[in-house]
């Protein structure tokens, strides 16, 4: 009766959808259910983001500001209002901790928060990415203790998350969405809410098997950039130009995906989500060889690209320690002001590390700072001009955003480090730059 009543006013839009969670994954959540008419509210205890949404103001480069100006748009810190939506989306972090182990505090605490006011007919959606049984062996049980039975007055779900920031082409209701439920009641309930503002949904038998779905996807991409980032290193020594071998390969029409080296991995996924899966697996006496490879391969990556920038140093009677370099790009990938778990975060610790007096420039990324396992990171970016390059030893180009003018960087710079080949597919390498 109850789940009944919610189906009903999902299909009405009179049902009001509740976000926790307005990081890159919930924002955009929140704007497309406002823009298809639903009531939603959005709930963080970053105030910050609470005052820019309230003064249409958006903090994410990618999700215009227009976006945000929706009467439909509400916004608070307050926890205790979860009892006023009919659905509660949970789109918080998922880290890892210093041990490489899943951290789950943020989904632990926003279930209890909901616990505290869950009601009869509201649906509760975990989208952040985690290993397959955390909706079925972690939120259950918390919400269970309220007396409330799932799949009968309360209904319990899970989405993965398909967010690609900065993406053109596909957005979050265009791309097709995973959903699992508990019971297949609660399943009726969570494909009935994403019918509403998504293309497709794909309904699968278990939430196990749609958490378990998010892994394999982040695992496939680790895996493979792994595969190319090795190969880079061997390529390389073999005189071998990676970026040639990769654009002839991706010429077969079946069979190969192309995948691209670079100076590590980086991103809220692929660096974290594959790590839940080898933590669960050791409950099942299982090692999984190929995923931690992957980590260990791509972990190295940054150490790689120094070793190159100390080789071209020494070979231009120049020492690392002391040097200035200039990074070009602090954000995980381009296009995007994401810094979360970005390999230039780790290539500027380790030079900071060996004396080198770092600077960096990324039209995305005004500031670099406060990050979790980087917290000696305090920097600003700055202007990329012509005196400017003229200052530093080297450049290292780590994040190949599209509008920087990569012209100026290489008529005025005396060493480039390129670890995206920007230079190269741009017809602009020189005998300063050196691929890494």
């Amino acid at each position: 009766m109850y789940l009944k009543d919610l189906k009903e006013k999902i299909e009405n839009k009179q049902a009001k959808i509740g976000i926790v969670g307005l990081g890159y994954v919930g924002l955009p959540i929140l704007v497309a259910f406002a823009k298809k008419g639903f009531s939603a509210v959005g709930f963080d205890i970053d105030e910050y983001k609470i005052n820019q949404i309230k003064k249409g103001e958006s903090y994410i480069k990618h999700i215009p500001s227009e976006n945000l100006k929706n009467e439909l748009i509400d916004v608070t810190p307050d926890m205790t209002r979860l009892g006023e939506v009919d659905v509660i989306i949970i789109c918080v972090p998922t880290p890892l901790n210093v041990h490489r182990e899943p951290d789950l505090t943020y989904v632990v605490e926003t279930a209890y928060a909901i616990a505290r006011s869950l009601r009869t007919g509201q649906l509760v959606v975990l989208e952040s990415t985690t290993y397959p049984g955390t909706t079925q062996e972690v939120m259950l049980p918390i919400l269970s203790k309220t007396g409330l039975i799932v799949g009968e007055e309360f209904s319990l779900g899970y989405s993965p998350e398909r967010e690609d920031p900065a993406n053109e082409n596909f957005s979050f209701v265009n791309v097709p969405k995973v959903v699992g439920g508990i019971t297949p009641r609660c399943l009726e309930v969570v494909q009935t809410l994403y019918n509403q503002i998504i293309i497709k949904t794909i309904p699968v038998s278990s939430t196990q098997t749609a958490e378990a779905t998010k892994i394999l996807e982040n695992i496939y991409r680790a895996v493979n950039i792994a595969l190319v980032n090795e190969l880079k290193i061997l390529f390389q020594k073999m005189d071998i130009d990676i970026w040639e071998v990769i654009e002839a390969a991706k010429t077969k029409p079946f069979g190969f995906h192309a995948f691209y080296p670079g100076p590590g991995w980086g991103g809220h996924c692929i660096p974290i989500d594959p790590f839940y899966l080898t933590w669960k697996a050791r409950e099942y006496d299982v090692s999984l060889k190929f995923i931690e490879l992957a980590g260990e391969v791509n972990n190295l990556m940054p150490n790689y690209v120094i070793d190159k920038l100390t080789f071209s140093l020494n070979d231009r009677g120049k020492s690392l320690k002391k040097s200035r370099v200039l990074i070009l790009g602090v954000a995980y990938k381009k296009n995007v002001d994401d810094q979360r778990e970005s390999p230039s975060l780790k290539i500027i610790q380790i030079l900071k590390q060996h004396g080198v007096e770092v600077e960096y420039h990324d039209p995305y990324a005004p500031t670099c700072s406060n990050h979790r396992h980087y917290p000696d990171i305090n920097l600003k970016s700055i202007p990329l001009t012509k005196e400017v390059l003229q200052t530093f030893d080297a450049v290292m180009i780590l994040t190949d955003h599209d509008n920087v003018d990569y012209n100026l960087v290489a008529e005025n710079s005396s060493l480039i480090i390129d670890t995206r080949n920007v230079l190269a597919s741009k017809g602009l390498k020189t005998v300063v730059t050196v691929t890494a």
